[in-house]
């Protein structure tokens, strides 16, 4: 397995191919100066390897039965993608640019700043909390659909585990979870109209219907009443620096309180022990006393 990567991160793309004798040169069925260009290009926010020998183990691994074949990987997120081609520089790096991102993002503070930079719409799923058994369940059918969607981002959020970012979408306790938007990322977002909530019936169904309906354009346009996704990375930033200044401010005073003593005063022992000593010859002396 020859590595491309610069450093590991959290997508890795890796090549499989076998190596063919043709009129007795080596062909291995992929382009490998294309990748290692591409390599170069996305080392900030990939790794690269090229496998050619490699077992029936690996193919089972990765759900794939031929070769040369590309596999992108996102190991936090046990997500992988195959693509059998074409392998031409366009479509290698297409491949990588919309599989940069898992087939669905789970939406917090950090993937926010990851989704800045990739201008796909979002369909966005917001669920009562993501981390229950049936919310789980639709989590999964909603990456059966981002796998067939790829020129749109899919990510999901809990009211419960980010109830603020939810309520910039007009969520709120009587809204019906779960419901779908399609966001851009900035300041607008769209219903369906028909398709303002999932029921737990078919849902791969209702998905599918949402995405027919957000594609015609039988949408209703709406504004987020929050910051835009920019808007949400700067304020997170601002509240991070004020953290910060607000502890090194505190900092300080603690050590100026520890370090803090009595200033000397120098000659005051001197100075008391003088006027004590002339207090003293003055009470001794008197006018008109003769020495004898």
């Amino acid at each position: 397995m020859k590595s491309m990567g610069f450093r590991p991160s959290r997508f890795i793309c890796m090549a499989f191919q076998q190596i063919i004798m043709d009129q007795g040169k080596q062909s291995f069925g992929l382009n490998e100066t294309v990748m290692s260009n591409l390599a170069i290009k996305y080392k900030k926010k990939a790794w690269f390897s090229v496998a050619s020998d490699f077992s029936e183990d690996v193919m089972v691994q990765y759900d794939f039965d031929k070769i040369p074949t590309l596999v992108s990987i996102h190991p936090s997120y046990n997500d992988h993608t195959v693509s059998y081609g074409p392998f031409e520089e366009e479509f290698l790096e297409e491949f990588i640019t919309q599989n940069l991102l898992p087939l669905a993002e789970p939406i917090n503070q950090e993937t926010l700043k990851v989704l800045k930079d990739d201008h796909r719409k979002i369909v966005l799923t917001i669920l009562e909390d993501d981390s229950e058994e049936k919310s789980q369940k639709l989590i999964k059918i909603v990456k059966a659909a981002a796998s067939a969607n790829r020129d749109l981002v899919f990510g999901y959020v809990g009211v419960k585990q980010w109830e603020e970012f939810t309520e910039t979408f007009g969520v709120n306790k009587e809204t019906k979870l779960p419901k779908m938007i399609v966001w851009d990322g900035d300041e607008e977002y769209h219903s369906v109209i028909g398709s303002e909530s999932i029921e737990e019936e078919d849902q791969g169904s209702q998905i599918s219907q949402f995405l027919a309906g957000y594609r015609e354009g039988r949408t209703e346009r709406n504004r987020v009443s929050g910051p835009s996704l920019m808007g949400y990375i700067n304020s997170l930033i601002g509240v991070k620096t004020v953290y910060i200044i607000v502890f090194l401010v505190a900092m300080l005073m603690f050590f100026q309180h520890i370090t803090k003593e009595e200033p000397l005063r120098v000659g005051t022992r001197d100075q008391a022990e003088h006027a004590t000593s002339s207090e003293a010859e003055s009470s001794d002396y008197r006018p008109g006393d003769k020495q004898e």
